[in-house]
């Protein structure tokens, strides 16, 4: 590599490591996480309930604290690194986005379906007009067709977004089409280009490099993977591979091992790992954060997973949709009922 290639990576522990944990952390963890990472040189440290601000709600979950405690508990002790956000609209308001503001937020991550980018303009507008660095996110990539990404990718520019993610949000596309996506997306827009990647297919790292080949140079990770479905990209892990490859990222790598070794992993409830629910969820493309959901109504209903994630997929539920897992797991428990019942089953 002639020249040394600079590539900023965001930390989503504190917001998407949330998910894992039920969105159980308390302004402590938050402020001794954010602490390890700001002086690892993380650049931006993102806090926020697993679903963004104003997510915690019956539907998704309720916090255990209040975001402005946890977004307060963060700022205090970053010192070199930039605190994000983010914002689902429809989820948080523009109100939610100027409290996060006032509380020192730099940086907005705004995230919509990778085909709603239009739902987006009045929070990246605002985001933008309050000074903050603003970052559109098209999650659920692999339901959008690379021309699709280029599209939304270009509206979410003429909003003013500095950056757009293709977001893989169930961790179900593969290096090919991670490729196509962001090389869609880097040719149709002037501004920065990115990749967030969970790991339900084992892929977030290479996919994380492929999209730099491709142009990305703004990358999402999660230290010890913390995340929703089988966790996202692990900080550490990446941190590591750039450093073989020869990017630079700016961080410290002694000392980001060491945050996921002595900070984070103690607060892991249970280890991140690709279990059969997970990797269903790469498998039929279902959006990660729906894992703890589906797992709980299958339970009730005495259905496998599984079954309940291949039947989300089928039906192309996207976030916000979290509400017919319950239906989904019912109706299958009904039919297993009924072919239990059957003549043919008791004469078998």
């Amino acid at each position: 590599m002639s020249e040394q290639i600079s590539v900023h990576i965001l930390d989503s522990t504190l917001r998407d490591g949330s998910h894992a944990l039920s969105h159980q952390f308390t302004a402590e963890q938050v402020a001794r996480v954010a602490r390890g990472l700001d002086q690892a040189g993380i650049e931006m440290i993102e806090v926020s309930h697993g679903d963004g601000l104003g997510g915690s709600t019956v539907t998704y979950g309720f916090s255990k604290q209040s975001e402005l405690e946890l977004l307060e508990a963060a700022s205090s002790v970053i010192e070199r690194g930039k605190l994000a956000v983010l914002l689902l609209p429809g989820i948080g308001t523009k109100d939610d986005l100027k409290m996060a503001r006032d509380l020192g937020a730099k940086v907005a991550q705004i995230a919509t379906h990778v085909t709603e980018a239009d739902v987006a303009q009045q929070h990246i507008e605002l985001a933008k007009s309050m000074g903050m660095e603003v970052i559109g996110m098209l999650m659920l990539s692999h339901m959008g067709s690379p021309e699709k990404i280029a599209e939304q990718g270009k509206l979410m520019e003429r909003y003013g977004a500095d950056v757009v993610l293709v977001t893989d949000s169930a961790g179900a596309l593969l290096p090919p089409t991670v490729r196509e996506r962001v090389r869609a997306l880097r040719d149709a827009i002037q501004i920065g280009v990115g990749f967030h990647g969970h790991n339900n297919l084992s892929m977030a790292v290479a996919n994380s490099i492929i999209a730099i080949e491709e142009g990305a140079r703004w990358l999402d990770a999660c230290t010890c993977g913390l995340g929703a479905g089988s966790g996202n990209t692990p900080t550490e892990v990446l941190v590591a591979v750039l450093d073989k490859l020869g990017y630079s990222s700016g961080i410290d790598l002694w000392k980001i091992m060491d945050v996921a070794e002595d900070i984070v992993r103690p607060i892991m409830q249970k280890p991140v790992r690709i279990g059969k629910a997970s990797l269903t969820m790469g498998y039929a493309g279902v959006y990660s954060s729906f894992l703890l959901h589906a797992d709980k109504a299958a339970e009730q209903f005495g259905v496998d997973p599984r079954d309940v994630l291949v039947e989300v997929g089928k039906r192309g539920a996207v976030g916000g949709q979290e509400d017919i897992l319950v239906e989904i797991a019912m109706t299958l428990a009904q039919k297993n009922a009924e072919v239990e019942a059957s003549p043919s089953r008791r004469l078998a």
